[in-house]
């Protein structure tokens, strides 16, 4: 196995190419969190527009048919 060495000007670019993928993921997960933070919000006033609809919702006795006589 060969030993690589690096220079620091190596190493501190390393470092700085980690610390951006650090950020990029860190406004990822701030993006994912407020569309998660949007998804709860629509669910929600989804969930109150059914209970709404269900509670409105009358069911009416339907006709039956004279021909089962």
């Amino acid at each position: 196995m060969s030993t690589r060495t690096y220079t620091k000007a190596d190493l501190e670019e390393l470092v700085y190419c980690q610390l951006e993928n650090l950020n990029a993921m860190h406004d990822l997960i701030g993006i994912m969190k407020y569309q998660n933070e949007l998804l709860e919000n629509a669910n929600k006033k989804l969930k109150e527009e059914i209970t709404d609809f269900k509670e409105r919702h009358v069911k009416y006795p339907t006709r039956r048919n004279r021909s089962s006589k």
